[in-house]
């Protein structure tokens, strides 16, 4: 009796039999799946044209959760039964960003526009590092359009990557080998027992310690200077950081400035920063991950002077430019500096004279990632639809109803703001009488979970001074001033609420 082949190999006749009939993983139908893909496009525009008539969040019942547990499929599920499967379990339970009364963290929305593209860039499924091809070719373009915007020279390029943490990485670990070129081969030896120094105000996102922390500086060479009262980095306390690192044998090597900080919207003095990284020859780079948006406001952009100056800026398209996840982008003064840091040689990656490979630019040797989505199809798209402008007024927007907000908080006895509004971000607490200290941080915290569980609205939290505070940072198209007074009247009603029952 012969014996089975070993587990994993088929035999000669099953290879035999594999040849003979062959096949691949389109569909059986492509006429029911064209049916189905319509479907799914009506579906996806009436839920995006009803959004607001729907809670912000639900929690996912227990029916999803045995879902979510089910384990690997063997055999093969209809795409109709596949599709109904996230009607019920998927869709209901989406954190809800796309709402009108979404404003936790800094969250984008997504347009219908946007969310086309990446169905279009999805069905053509170009493989975007390299290559004389449309997808680099569009990247290239709208990276020059936003290096003319910042005004910066003909040297500069960047690429879109997955976030503004990935921005700032890959922005941090050009700073590193263009302050210290040693570092690319010898890495943390080359450093000859000095730390390298990099500095941040108190406010700088945490997406900065992470890289820091990979690129092998050390968190504790991440400098973090102090704030004044409208939370931007003070200038002489960064001056004498540097001088007491100096003097103590620390070799400093970039700062980092921060337009729209993620606590309150604030926008540190780029323009002093630059100045201070010129003098001491520092690296200077530009955390903007939303407050960069405003390059297209035409009445908040002198906010962002000195950010012509920076050497690389990270900022997300994804947030105030409202395009669907993902797509980040970071900005270099000198595109060989990223080259420098990503670009190893590999024969396989070489260019030719001519096709494919003829031309284009290498995005796979610009930053950590080679295999690279068709990012720019929706970033292209998004602004070709509406243009700068009007990017620009829905930002203007954005800002007016967060002045509205504080308005409405300023006007109630029970509710206080908890920091300054510059921009876009709204801090405040429910604050009656005789209740202090901890007990309103308890009770503002139990407001904000019943706010999100109820599915009424989904700001989210920080803690200022020591005190926790409900924080709507607003980077939403579909939000109306409707939906602020929802949000007030649902703190007052809930706060109320809780109270009573203390």
């Amino acid at each position: 009796m012969s014996s089975a082949p070993p587990h994993g190999h088929a035999s000669t006749a099953d290879a035999t039999d594999l040849l003979t009939r062959e096949r691949s993983l389109d569909p059986e139908s492509w006429d029911a799946m064209r049916a189905l893909g319509h479907r799914m496009i009506d579906d996806v525009m009436t839920y995006l044209a009803s959004i607001g008539d729907r809670p912000v969040w639900q929690k996912p019942t227990a029916s999803a959760m045995k879902a979510y547990a089910a384990p690997l499929p063997i055999g093969p599920t209809s795409p109709d039964r596949i599709y109904d499967e996230y009607l019920e379990h998927v869709l209901p339970h989406a954190i809800g960003n796309a709402h009108p009364r979404f404003w936790g963290w800094v969250t984008g929305t997504g347009t219908p526009m946007g969310m086309l593209a990446d169905l279009l860039a999805s069905g053509a499924n170009m493989h975007a590092a390299f290559g004389d091809q449309s997808a680099t070719h569009l990247e290239r373009q709208v990276i020059g359009w936003f290096t003319t915007l910042f005004g910066w020279p003909a040297t500069a390029g960047g690429l879109l990557v997955s976030s503004g943490s990935t921005a700032n990485l890959t922005a941090l670990t050009a700073a590193r080998d263009a302050m210290v070129p040693e570092f690319i081969d010898d890495g943390a030896g080359s450093t000859n027992g000095a730390p390298r120094v990099v500095y941040a105000s108190n406010e700088v996102h945490n997406s900065v310690d992470k890289a820091i922390g990979i690129i092998g500086l050390g968190r504790r060479q991440l400098r973090r200077v102090e704030t004044d009262d409208q939370y931007r980095i003070v200038p002489a306390a960064l001056e004498r950081a540097i001088a007491e690192d100096r003097a103590a044998g620390r070799r400093p090597i970039c700062i980092i400035g921060t337009a729209g900080t993620v606590n309150t919207g604030a926008i540190d003095d780029l323009d002093a920063l630059a100045r201070i990284a010129r003098r001491e020859r520092l690296w200077f780079h530009v955390d903007g991950a939303f407050g960069a948006s405003l390059i297209v406001s035409s009445r908040f952009r002198h906010l962002l002077n000195g950010i012509e100056h920076a050497d690389s800026i990270a900022f997300d398209f994804h947030k105030w430019f409202y395009v669907p996840y993902d797509v980040g982008c970071v900005l270099v003064r000198d595109q060989a500096t990223l080259q420098a840091s990503f670009s190893p040689p590999a024969s396989y990656l070489a260019k030719l004279d001519r096709g494919i490979v003829g031309g284009g630019v290498s995005y796979g040797g610009l930053g950590a990632d080679l295999s690279r989505r068709f990012r720019a199809l929706k970033v292209w798209m998004s602004l070709k639809e509406h243009g700068a402008d009007r990017y620009g007024e829905q930002i203007d927007q954005n800002v007016a109803q967060a002045q509205y907000l504080a308005g409405l908080i300023e006007r109630e006895p029970e509710l206080e703001l908890a920091a300054p509004v510059p921009l876009n971000v709204v801090c405040f607490r429910f604050a009656p009488t005789g209740v202090d200290g901890e007990a309103k941080d308890a009770l503002n915290r139990e407001i904000l979970m019943r706010l999100q569980e109820r599915g009424i609205a989904a700001p989210s939290s920080t803690v200022l001074g020591g005190r926790f505070a409900i924080r709507a940072a607003i980077t939403n198209h579909r939000s109306t001033r409707a939906d602020f007074d929802v949000l007030v009247g649902a703190v007052l009603d809930i706060g109320h609420e809780v109270v009573a029952g203390l």
